[in-house]
């Protein structure tokens, strides 16, 4: 089992939100009254990169819903409206919350789901976890391979294009469009970009598809129920193309925590070309954002790109054979055995 490396990032407190008494009083009457009863508690969810309102609210009938709110001109607002589209039209193979109702009030959107009694998988990933997450990922997958016309008629764009218009940085800085991002120049990047260029050029016609993906499928995405079920939450932003491409994305944190990542990809019929380029689109697009200036969304948004980027990489690297033992901890590879704190 290869070394633990685990971020400085607390997956299930990264988030910046209002709480339930910072909200317009108009709008806290409005969900009060769509509820049915006065709000005895709320929650708010820990997890997550906006800063939009989003809280388990908990009624004195002894109802609760999971609550989201954000006013009309913030783009959050639409992203909220598309999750309630997209969520009410999934199969009933797709283990994530339905939506409840929706409304407009005061300039306020507010989506209102079923409220799951669940956390966020903790880092390393047990393999009871992740096993229940690859089972509900894979249920979901097979049930979305031919999306209802109700989803489709959301508006799904293509994975090949979102890779092509938003994960192409390693050919961007090939090409000396844009520099080589700080979190990259002490890892093995510079010396292997023209490689890393040719993966991530290749991946789009690798990734092409007509099933219906999740999109941001990541550990703070899944829900673990008290049974041990996974859900999967935030159906923001699916899009069309092959599903293991999602695998992928979720297991960057399963090989950060020493599991056999690879093993399960066989099991996914992913093509290794098409996990090499993917791991290679993933680790520049988060190295890159990694390297921005501090985000008005969370303070810890950068730190998890970073993490991401950095076991992409690694990642990539040990299935390319390109680092020789010697050189492991020079070029970014994960050697802290142990935890690295939560921050």
């Amino acid at each position: 089992m290869r070394p633990i490396t685990l971020p400085d990032v607390p997956y299930d407190a990264t988030a910046v939100r209002p709480e339930w008494p910072d909200l317009p009083e108009s709008v806290r009457k409005a969900i009060t009254s769509r509820l049915g009863s006065p709000v005895s508690a709320a929650r708010s969810a820990g997890g997550g990169f906006t800063r939009a309102f989003a809280a388990v609210l908990h009624t004195e009938a002894g109802t609760s819903a999971f609550v989201k709110a954000a006013p009309l001109s913030d783009p959050t607002a639409q992203w909220y409206a598309r999750e309630a589209a997209i969520t009410a039209a999934l199969p009933p193979e797709v283990t994530a919350a339905r939506p409840l109702w929706t409304m407009t009030d005061s300039g306020w959107y507010v989506l209102a789901l079923a409220a799951i009694d669940g956390s966020i998988p903790a880092l390393p990933w047990s393999p009871a976890d992740l096993d229940a997450t690859l089972r509900t990922w894979s249920a979901a997958a097979t049930a979305l391979a031919y999306p209802a016309p109700a989803l489709t008629a959301v508006g799904l764009p293509t994975l090949p294009a979102i890779l092509r218009d938003e994960m192409s940085w390693w050919s961007r800085i090939a090409k000396r469009r844009e520099p080589m991002p700080e979190p990259a120049r002490d890892t093995i990047a510079p010396s292997r970009l023209t490689e890393l260029a040719k993966l991530e050029r290749a991946l789009p016609e690798l990734a092409a598809g007509d099933a219906m993906m999740h999109g941001d499928l990541r550990l703070d995405n899944v829900l673990i129920d008290r049974d041990g079920r996974a859900w999967l939450c935030d159906w923001t932003w699916p899009c069309l193309g092959a599903p293991w491409f999602d695998t992928v994305t979720l297991l960057v944190s399963a090989y950060a925590s020493g599991l056999d990542t690879d093993a399960v990809l066989r099991a996914w019929g992913a093509p290794d070309e098409g996990v090499d380029g993917a791991l290679a689109a993933l680790s520049g697009y988060w190295l890159v954002r990694a390297g921005d200036g501090p985000s008005s969304a969370s303070p810890h948004s950068r730190q998890h790109q970073r993490f991401s980027g950095l076991q992409a990489l690694a990642w990539l690297t040990e299935r390319r054979g390109w680092a020789a033992a010697g050189e492991k901890q020079r070029r970014g590879w994960p050697t802290t055995r142990g935890k690295r704190g939560r921050g």
